[in-house]
C-alpha cells in the first residue's frame, strides 16, 4: 500500500461513511413521524425510543442499503477524482488500471468483511430489539395481522425425531398450555404407540410436559392395551418458545442459531424452510456483493466524460435498481417456488460478476 492507495482507500470510506449518515438522518426522520403514534400509545421517553427501538432499527436499515451505498460513494467520489484528471494522472504515470485498483479490492473487502460479521452476529441481536418493538407494538393493534385467516394459527403438527409425530392444537403462550394433543410414533410402516390428552402444560419444574387426562396405547403382536392417566409426564424434542409463529424469527437469529433450527426443523419434517436457507445463504453472498459493486463502480466512474458525476450517478442508480430487482425476484422464486436457496442468494452475484468483467475489460487503461 502507497500513498496514493491510501489516499484512495481514505476517500471510499470517508465517502461512504458520509453517505450512510445521511440517508440514516433521513431514515429515522422519516420513521419517527410514521411511529410516532406507536410511542405515544407506548408511552416511551426519549431514551427508551432511543434503546428500545432506533438501536435496532438503525442496523436494520444499514444492513438493508449497505452494499448500495458502498457503490454509491465509489462511483461519487471516482468520478470526482476523474473530473480533475486525477486517473488519467495516476495511469500516466506507469500505474497500470489493475495495480490502481487495488486499494478499491482492498476498501470492498474491508467493508465487506465488516458486513460479513455484522449480518452474522451483531445485525440479528439488533432485529431482535426492533422486532420485539414491531409485535408487541405495532404489529398487534394492526386488526389486518390479526384478521383471522379460517385456519388454525395456534395449531401444530410436528416430528420431533425420525418416527414420533406430535399434534399440538390453541396452544397458548402465556400459560404454555395446549387444549388439544396427541402423539402417534410409527414403526415398519405401522403405528405402534399413540397418547391423546385433552390439555399440555409446560412443567417448569421438571422441564417436561404435563398431560391431563390422558389415554396411552401400545401396539404389538400380542395386541393392543390401553391405560388412562389423570396426569403424567412425557419428555418431547419440542420446548415452548418453538410453539410460536414468528415472521422475524429468520432476522433475529444469529447464523449459527438460524442453521440449528433448519436442521431441526428439516428432522421434523416442516415445510416453509427456503425462507430461512436462503437468508443463511444471503447473509455470505452479500458481503461478497460489497466488492463486486466496488469494482463495478471503479470501472464506471473511472473514465472521464463531459456529463462529469451526474451521468456516472445515473447510471450507478440503474445498475443500483437492477441489482435490487434481480435479488428479489430470485428470492421470490426460491420462498414460493422450487427455485434452489443457494443459487437464488448467489445469482445476483454471479450475474453482476460478469457485468464487472466486461466493465473491466473496456475500462481506459
Amino acid at each position: 500500500m502507497k500513498k496514493i492507495d491510501w489516499y484512495i482507500l481514505k476517500k471510499l470510506l470517508l465517502t461512504f461513511a458520509f453517505t450512510m449518515l445521511l440517508f440514516t438522518v433521513i431514515a429515522v426522520a422519516i420513521d419517527s413521524s410514521e411511529k410516532g403514534d406507536d410511542f405515544i400509545k407506548a408511552k416511551f421517553n426519549t431514551k427508551q425510543i432511543i434503546t428500545e427501538y432506533y438501536l435496532g432499527f438503525v442496523p436494520f436499515i444499514w444492513s438493508l442499503i449497505f452494499p448500495l451505498f458502498v457503490f454509491i460513494g465509489v462511483i461519487f467520489f471516482t468520478s470526482k477524482m476523474a473530473s480533475r484528471s486525477e486517473i488519467i494522472a495516476i495511469l500516466a504515470s506507469g500505474t497500470s488500471y489493475r495495480r490502481f485498483l487495488r486499494s478499491y479490492i482492498v476498501g470492498g473487502v474491508l467493508l465487506g468483511s465488516l458486513l460479513w460479521v455484522g449480518s452474522r452476529y451483531w445485525i440479528p441481536k439488533a432485529n431482535g430489539i426492533r422486532s420485539n418493538f414491531q409485535t408487541r407494538y405495532v404489529d398487534n393493534n394492526n386488526p389486518a395481522f390479526n384478521q383471522n385467516t379460517g385456519n388454525c394459527d395456534r395449531c401444530y403438527y410436528l416430528r420431533t425425531d425420525s418416527n414420533t409425530f406430535v399434534g399440538i392444537r390453541d396452544f397458548d403462550t402465556s400459560s404454555k398450555t395446549s387444549r388439544g394433543f396427541f402423539l402417534d410414533r410409527i414403526g415398519n410402516n405401522k403405528m405402534i404407540y399413540n397418547i391423546r390428552a385433552e390439555v399440555i402444560r409446560w412443567d417448569m419444574a421438571t422441564k417436561k410436559w404435563q398431560l391431563f387426562n390422558a389415554t396411552e396405547r401400545k401396539i404389538d403382536s400380542m395386541g393392543e392395551t390401553m391405560k388412562h392417566y389423570d396426569t403424567m409426564l412425557i419428555a418431547l424434542n419440542i420446548n415452548p418458545g418453538e410453539l410460536k409463529k414468528d415472521k422475524y424469527l429468520k432476522d433475529r437469529l444469529t447464523t449459527p442459531e438460524l442453521i440449528s433450527l433448519v436442521k431441526r426443523e428439516e428432522l421434523r419434517g416442516s415445510e416453509g424452510l427456503n425462507t430461512y436457507r436462503v437468508e443463511i445463504y444471503r447473509r455470505t453472498a452479500t458481503p461478497v456483493a460489497v466488492l463486486i459493486l466496488t469494482l463495478i463502480g471503479a470501472a464506471i466512474a473511472s473514465r472521464k466524460n463531459r456529463g462529469g458525476s451526474g451521468v456516472h450517478l445515473a447510471i450507478g442508480i440503474v445498475i443500483a435498481a437492477l441489482y435490487i430487482v434481480s435479488d428479489r425476484f430470485s428470492t421470490v422464486f426460491a420462498t414460493k417456488g422450487n427455485f434452489p436457496p443457494l443459487l437464488a442468494a448467489w445469482l445476483p452475484n454471479i450475474a453482476f460478476a460478469i457485468v464487472a468483467i466486461r466493465l473491466y475489460r473496456k475500462a481506459p487503461k
